[in-house]
């Protein structure tokens, strides 16, 4: 895992992500999950390249079960955004760079 996304927790999670003032993107996730490791990596330089216009946020599904509970999030990765404290888009599995852009063009632009 880098550094340009910071883990959010089910405590943190109204005022870090519903409370924000600009999109959140949130990284459903685990340890074992091939997928999710494949697809870190691009949420990375997503992050690196997008920061500005959105948040990078990942939270670990087995060490915060509630809120993937709350969203339904049954199958991971998910990669949920959050605008103005409501679900904007949700994306779930692994994404080739290109098409994660595509999907998040309305919260990047």
């Amino acid at each position: 895992m880098g550094d340009k996304m910071n883990a959010v927790t089910d405590e943190e999670f109204a005022t870090t992500v519903l409370k924000s003032d600009k999109p959140v993107l949130v990284d459903f996730w685990a340890e074992w999950c091939g997928p999710c490791r494949q697809v870190s990596p691009i949420l990375e330089e997503l992050a690196g390249e997008h920061g500005d216009k959105m948040t990078f946020l990942k939270m670990n599904v087995d060490e915060n079960p509630v809120t993937p509970s709350n969203y339904r999030v049954t199958g991971i990765p998910t990669i949920n955004v959050y605008v103005n404290g409501e679900l904007a888009k949700s994306i779930v599995g692994a994404k080739p760079k290109a098409a994660l852009l595509k999907e998040l063009a309305d919260f990047t632009s």
